[in-house]
């Protein structure tokens, strides 16, 4: 005699479809946060549209962040996290120390054109204070006094934004910056100083950084 068969089918688990989309994290939507703002700038940043570029729900990223500030924050303190040789704190030649760590910032800020906008007033996040813990290590030990120690650094702070900022916003092309020199020329008696050197026509943004940097440095060196 043949046995019955059961009414009820075995139920198979569900075929998981395959996604090119990565598990959603903190770390994920920080990633996609910076190629947001990296494409859009501070005010292209919603919670809608970095779901959106997630490929999930607006609510789910609340599971990992509890709001747009933190987006910004961690943003933020990501693309400035500073991966110098691991000795500087050992060395011994504090002006090369410095100028490392202040050449990375800047560089770092001018990949991310956006942070430079974000860091006056957003929360100093650990990489951040980590790099400034870096460099007032090295201006303690070359003998920065503590009472100058925040003086010294906030002037640092002040010429490294500076000069982020300056060469960031500075969209003016060869032709441009040629004519504007050329009108310069012809009223040289009214400004003669920046006409003899031609100020409109430089354009070396790294040279100058690093010797203005020096010159800073040699007024924070004691005497």
């Amino acid at each position: 005699m043949t046995a019955k068969r059961s009414g009820a089918r075995s139920k198979r688990p569900p075929v998981q479809e395959p996604t090119s989309q990565p598990p959603l994290s903190r770390d994920v939507i920080v990633a996609t946060a910076i190629e947001l703002l990296d494409a859009q700038g501070v005010d292209g940043l919603t919670m809608r549209r970095l779901a959106d570029r997630l490929g999930s729900g607006v609510m789910s990223l609340y599971w990992h962040v509890d709001k747009k500030e933190d987006v910004f924050d961690l943003a933020l303190d990501s693309v400035l996290e500073y991966r110098g040789p691991p000795q500087l704190v050992e060395s011994q030649d504090w002006r090369s120390d410095i100028v490392h760590v202040l050449e990375d910032w800047r560089a770092s800020m001018l990949r991310h054109p956006w942070s430079a906008a974000l860091l006056p007033r957003r929360a100093l996040g650990p990489n951040t204070l980590s790099r400034l813990e870096l460099l007032s290590k090295a201006l303690s030990s070359a003998g920065v006094a503590d009472t100058d120690l925040n003086v010294a650094i906030w002037s640092l702070w002040n010429y490294v934004m500076g000069a982020t900022i300056t060469r960031a916003s500075f969209d003016v092309s060869d032709a441009d910056r040629a004519a504007a020199q050329q009108r310069l020329q012809h009223l040289s008696e009214r400004y003669p100083t920046i006409g003899r050197s031609r100020l409109l026509l430089d354009d070396d943004w790294d040279g100058a950084f690093r010797k203005g940097l020096g010159f800073l440095l040699d007024g924070l060196s004691p005497s």
